[in-house]
């Protein structure tokens, strides 16, 4: 069944941001756009350089008028401890959401039950609270920051320009193609 366009349902959870415990909750997210950023486990080989890669583009997304906010089943205190400790971790400004029972996995339908963690997956969610794209991958695939930044930016050009669509590749600027006229020169 497809994500696209299912509503974020309400949750309030705890957070790690900076070097403070907050609770975030649905109505933080709304009003803006938002990258879900669910990742296995804390203390684990792939994640770390993930949010790293993120950390070094956290002000492109904001400048894009998107938050992030990473997530795995963990709790805040093992998000601290992690930051305590690990270098790479002291990098991210994001919010990382701790969902110990699963609350926000199994909402976003990544929930690995056998293993009690989250699949490796991202979410970009409209101002209304609704998934406008998302990817999963397997556990031993990192993502990159990049990439996500761009489909973000793609997800904004394409809620304010219903009548046209971005190819391949496309980024901010790039010619984007218009249904219907595009089509028939493409043939």
């Amino acid at each position: 069944m497809s994500m696209i366009q299912k509503e974020v349902s309400d949750f309030s959870v705890q957070a790690l941001y900076g070097n403070t415990f907050v609770t975030i909750t649905k109505a933080d997210i709304l009003g803006k756009w938002s990258l879900f950023f669910f990742y296995p486990a804390d203390f684990t080989f792939v994640c770390p350089t993930e949010l790293e890669d993120l950390a070094g583009m956290y002000e492109d997304f904001k400048a894009a008028g998107c938050d992030i906010y990473s997530v795995s089943c963990d709790t805040h205190f093992v998000h601290k401890a992690w930051h305590d400790i690990s270098k790479l971790i002291q990098k991210i400004q994001y919010p990382m959401l701790a969902d110990p029972t699963g609350v926000l996995a199994r909402d976003f339908e990544v929930m690995n039950e056998a293993e009690g963690i989250a699949e490796r997956a991202d979410f970009i969610v409209n101002p209304e609270g609704k998934i406008v794209a998302y990817e999963v991958m397997a556990g031993n695939v990192g993502r990159n920051a990049e990439e996500l930044l761009r489909r973000v930016q793609a997800s904004q050009f394409v809620a304010q320009h219903s009548d046209q669509v971005c190819p391949a590749k496309w980024k901010p600027g790039a010619k984007t193609l218009k249904p219907g006229i595009d089509l028939v020169g493409a043939l």
